[in-house]
């Protein structure tokens, strides 16, 4: 059975497609049928498969023709979606009807944390969150843990009880691999012992909490 991950923030900057990139290259080296899928009309991801090397585990993408909606392809076992910044209303629950898991990216300023808060008090609204049928998380991006900035970002998302799973650095890494249709977790090993660390909170997550489709 299909599982599917919903990387969303109605913000836009928070990092969602340095999440969904990464979590589909790390599903593809464990041998998973991964489809990258960007449900905004830009299909920026099929940009950055376009630059993917031959050499590297095959992410898939939206099948799309004239005549038919974009579809999954047959097979896949891992969706990923990337949304678009804006994400709410009748295109969030659409959404929020195909997917298992929803991953939040958070920039630790005041302004992001704002503007996430009634992202998270819609999807507390949402009835297959509240069942627990739907497992919903954050990920502080470009911040380091270890400083006040994260410690304000937990707090901040202790008023809405969901879990702040990791926090994800700053690094020149990420730029320098994305423009080569590639993710930090492609390379060496030797290179990305520390960055790695930091992902694995919440690829353990995804791994341990799945959930069969609604």
């Amino acid at each position: 059975m299909m599982r599917s991950i919903l990387i969303a923030n109605p913000k836009g900057g928070s990092g969602k497609s340095t999440l969904s990139t990464h979590l589909a290259a790390w599903f593809a080296w464990q041998e998973e049928a991964v489809m990258l899928g960007d449900i905004d009309v830009q299909q920026s991801s099929r940009h950055w498969l376009a630059m993917r090397p031959a050499s590297s585990p095959q992410i898939r993408s939206w099948n799309i023709n004239d005549e038919e909606k974009a579809h999954t392809p047959k097979g896949t076992g891992i969706a990923v979606l990337d949304s678009p910044a804006g994400l709410h209303g009748k295109q969030l629950k659409q959404a929020l009807m195909r997917v298992d898991h929803v991953v939040i990216p958070v920039l630790p300023s005041a302004f992001d944390m704002w503007a996430s808060a009634d992202f998270f008090n819609t999807l507390a609204e949402v009835k297959a969150v509240r069942r627990e049928q739907i497992s919903v998380a954050v990920v502080g991006m470009r911040v380091n843990p270890r400083t006040q900035s994260a410690a304000q970002l937990t707090e901040f998302l202790q008023k809405f009880e969901l879990p702040l799973l990791t926090c994800i650095r700053d690094t020149q890494l990420y730029v320098q691999s994305i423009q080569r249709g590639l993710t930090l977790l492609d390379l060496p090993v030797s290179r990305t012992k520390q960055d790695r660390l930091q992902w694995q909170p919440l690829l353990d997550w995804l791994v341990s909490n799945k959930r069969q489709h609604r």
